[in-house]
């Protein structure tokens, strides 16, 4: 491997699986934001058009907004080595990219010693799949992605704008 090359962090001395320790980072504010789409088939997205997003079990974006806010304060439940924090803030907006797709964006912000790149993808993803579960009735052939981690500030390497 090449001198001072990316290491995977959640591997010990003996390459088993482990948490990271944050012990000795300092504490700052953290920030991340993550987006993952939505795309309708054409004639589902004209129906959720005329619809305002409404679909057979409610309102589509209120409804996803809760539940990715939900997940962002339960990401450590989920990924096994994620630590548990103290989530400052969280937003989440949808809105439509283009004719057929919608984009999720979720924005988290903590004060701690580790980062929330986890909690924004989760917050994303699970928004977009409460979009499916709400609108399969109308059609299953929804794609969900591609999902990415657009920015983060705080810790060792910023990138991308936050805010």
């Amino acid at each position: 491997m090449a001198r001072n090359a990316p290491k995977l962090t959640h591997l010990d001395a003996a390459g088993r699986p482990a948490m990271v320790d944050v012990s000795g980072k300092p504490v700052t504010a953290r920030e991340a934001r993550a987006e993952c789409r939505v795309r309708f088939p054409p004639a589902v997205a004209a129906q959720l058009r005329t619809s305002g997003l409404r679909g057979p079990k409610g309102g589509i974006v209120d409804t996803a907004v809760v539940a990715g806010t939900l997940a962002v304060k339960r990401t450590h439940e989920l990924i096994p080595f994620c630590h548990p924090l103290p989530i400052d803030g969280c937003r989440i907006a949808i809105d439509w990219h283009d004719e057929r797709s919608l984009r999720i964006e979720c924005a988290v912000r903590t004060t701690h010693r580790t980062g929330v790149e986890m909690e924004a993808l989760t917050g994303a993803t699970v928004a977009a799949l409460t979009v499916y579960d709400m609108c399969k009735a109308l059609g299953h052939r929804i794609v969900l992605g591609p999902a990415r981690v657009l920015a983060k500030r705080g810790g060792r390497r910023d990138f991308g704008e936050t805010g």
